[in-house]
């Protein structure tokens, strides 16, 4: 069954070249000669102001590459996410983007007194791909993925999205040819499977 998939690739360098660019079009690549739709979003390439205050996220102007950005992300059934890890998490101007994007009234309705809340993204997946320098097994095993846990908990699964699957990729800078080569394999048969 076809599916409508929103990629997201996090990295902040608008230059792009990078592993993670590269995994994120083969997620696409897969993911196309299945015959599901593709978007993708470049947060590189978007004017992203910060928020500086809660007013700013409750009640805020929204720029219009972040209404755009909404529009992907309310039209897809699944959502890839692309990032690097830096200093043990996103980089910031992921995290800015996320606080742009998943506002109230988009990604979340709370009481008129804000005591309880409901996420309006209900029905879409996730994947979340992070690459690192550090071996992916110390990541995952010593620092418990504590970026990715929070990107799943703290995110996506307060805004409604669920399951939300992960994909850790260590040792970029050191691994060779053959083993992106993989890497690469592994994220066209991912995007295949919309998973």
């Amino acid at each position: 069954m076809s599916q409508r998939i929103a990629i997201i690739v996090g990295h902040p360098d608008p230059k792009g070249g990078h592993f993670g660019n590269a995994l994120a079009e083969a997620y696409a690549e897969g993911a196309r000669k299945a015959g599901h739709e593709v978007r993708t979003i470049e947060v590189a390439q978007l004017a992203l102001p910060v928020l500086r205050a809660a007013r700013e996220w409750e009640s805020g102007a929204v720029p219009a590459s972040v209404r755009a950005a909404q529009g992907t992300i309310e039209w897809a059934a699944h959502l890839a996410i692309f990032y690097p890890l830096w200093l043990g998490a996103m980089p910031a101007l992921l995290k800015a983007f996320f606080e742009q994007v998943m506002r109230p009234g988009f990604a979340i309705r709370t009481s008129g007194s804000g005591a309880s809340w409901a996420g309006l993204l209900k029905g879409r997946s996730a994947r979340v791909v992070v690459t690192m320098g550090m071996p992916a097994f110390i990541y995952r095993w010593y620092f418990r993925a504590h970026s990715l846990k929070s990107l799943e908990r703290n995110i996506l699964q307060f805004v409604g999205i669920s399951p939300v699957r992960g994909t850790l990729i260590g040792s970029v800078e050191t691994c060779g040819a053959e083993r992106r080569g993989k890497w690469l394999g592994q994220l066209r048969a991912l995007g295949a499977s919309a998973k």
